[in-house]
């Protein structure tokens, strides 16, 4: 005899005397076949009454045995059958599923299969992204996005912790607004009077654990930052920040390849990973991404200046430098809102001319100072004004940013009033002055690589999603009316 629980997706009637239907939990099916000859619910007529009242989406526990139908199907014969939870709405139509080895709901990256797409039998976007728990009951390979992201998480938790790493947490809410250039949610405490802002990165906490002799410290979780919403960005989303004392960026790219590609070979069983950049009918366009190392390398500005044919001025922070990238985003029709500032200048031609060049997994290395204030100035002297940063871009989009980290509390504390000139500049996404940091600074902090990586954006790759309200479980959406 065995239990079970689950919700109706299928109910077919042969008779009022035998009722087929399709349990479904947990990413399995099974079939129960509800016959009135060997049910233990009474009469025949009390076995009718109470299968006419059962609906599609109701929520049922069944006692029986297991069996095969007269087509060899694995069933369940209930001698008891009980209504734990009716369904009070009408079900959109259920997404059949197509069975792939052993699997009843692979993963889209399974060996033979085609296309992992969005044929959902809940089509509707708002529905399905307002409603998710309706989205996760009639489309099932919604749920395998979900469980791919978790997987993610893990991964990456595991590969840290045996690395030596300690999991920390850090505050939410800060009275500073630090970490990353970003405009952030702003709210108030009552009980402090203190004006506070929802975190748009926990870089300079974990840092300071850095200071106090945690030597690999790293966090999973969210961050806040007050941004448009496109098929890239959602204004509160997941990150992974680890900072590692006596290392430095380049180290961390070799631990970043050999990050990715374990967990891409965890995932698929290979090394690439097929993407589809567009959810566009006319566009079938096929990206096989491939995680084996060695990543390509761009140098920013000799590559900028290679590919866009330019001859930067090596003093970024001078008013010609400021004049000529103007003149050269004019040249190329590139738009900069205002503040026009170097730094958004430069970020708005790289974006052009360098990140539409990284689709297979690319790292963009040597940031300037004026772009990077949390960054270590480079170690070569003869590129003054550069930064030992790298980006790393798969499919046109950063996935990840890291470098060696300033340690010096003199040049913070000066590269932080640069950010703050900008912020009064108009450029409302810039630093704030943290001095509770640099003071920790002045405590010493040894030679330390930090870095960061988007969890939502991963997992967009891994799972062939094209718009992360599709890896969000409770994207954020326009109030309706």
């Amino acid at each position: 005899m065995e239990s079970l629980a689950g919700r109706i997706m299928v109910k077919r009637a042969s008779s009022s005397k035998l009722i087929f239907y399709d349990l479904h939990d947990g990413g399995a099916k099974v079939q129960v076949m509800a016959d009135a000859a060997t049910s233990e619910l009474g009469t025949p007529n009390e076995f009718s009454v109470l299968h006419s009242r059962v609906k599609r989406g109701d929520i049922v526990g069944v006692r029986g045995y297991p069996g095969k139908s007269n087509r060899g199907e694995l069933s369940v014969f209930p001698v008891e059958f009980v209504v734990l939870s009716p369904c009070l709405h009408m079900l959109p139509r259920h997404q059949e599923t197509v069975f792939h080895g052993s699997s009843m709901f692979p993963p889209p990256w399974a060996p033979g299969m085609p296309r992992y797409t969005n044929t959902y039998a809940l089509k509707d976007q708002e529905t399905r992204y307002r409603q998710r728990y309706l989205d996760l009951i009639v489309n099932p390979d919604v749920t395998q996005v979900f469980r791919t992201r978790a997987k993610v998480v893990s991964f990456i938790r595991r590969f840290l912790d045996d690395l030596d790493f300690l999991e920390v947490e850090t505050p939410m809410m800060h009275a500073v607004a630090g970490g990353a250039a970003a405009r952030p949610f702003v709210t108030h405490h009552n009980d402090l009077n203190t004006r506070l802002h929802m975190r748009i990165a926990p870089e300079l906490h974990l840092k300071q654990l850095i200071v106090g002799g945690l030597g690999r410290v790293y966090e999973i979780g969210r961050q806040f930052r007050n941004e448009g919403i496109d098929t890239t960005h959602n204004p509160e989303f997941t990150t992974c920040e680890f900072y590692m004392a006596y290392a430095d960026y380049n180290h961390l790219m070799d631990l970043t390849e050999e990050m990715l590609r374990g967990m891409v070979k965890q995932l698929t069983g290979g090394y690439t990973v097929t993407y589809h950049p567009s959810s566009s009918a006319d566009d079938i366009r096929t990206v096989e991404i491939d995680f084996e190392p060695p990543f390509s390398r761009i140098d920013m500005i000799q590559g900028l200046e290679d590919m866009a044919n330019l001859k930067i001025p090596k003093d970024l922070s001078s008013d010609e430098a400021n004049r000529y990238l103007a003149d050269a985003c004019a040249k190329y029709d590139i738009h900069c809102p205002p503040p026009q500032t170097t730094a958004r200048l430069l970020d708005k031609l790289v974006g052009h001319f360098l990140e539409e060049t990284c689709e297979q997994p690319t790292f963009i290395i040597n940031h300037p100072e004026i772009m990077s204030p949390l960054a270590k100035s480079h170690r070569d002297e003869s590129r003054p004004g550069l930064t030992e940063r790298f980006e790393l871009f798969i499919n046109k989009h950063e996935v990840c940013n890291a470098y060696t980290e300033l340690n010096d509390p003199v040049v913070q504390r000066q590269r932080f009033q640069e950010q703050l000139t900008n912020r009064q500049s108009g450029d409302d996404e810039a630093m704030a002055v943290d001095e509770d940091f640099c003071t920790a600074l002045e405590y010493a902090m040894p030679p330390t690589a930090g870095w960061g990586l988007g969890i939502d954006r991963l997992t967009m790759l891994l799972t062939d999603s094209q718009n992360i309200k599709e890896v969000l479980l409770f994207p954020a959406m326009k109030p309706q009316d």
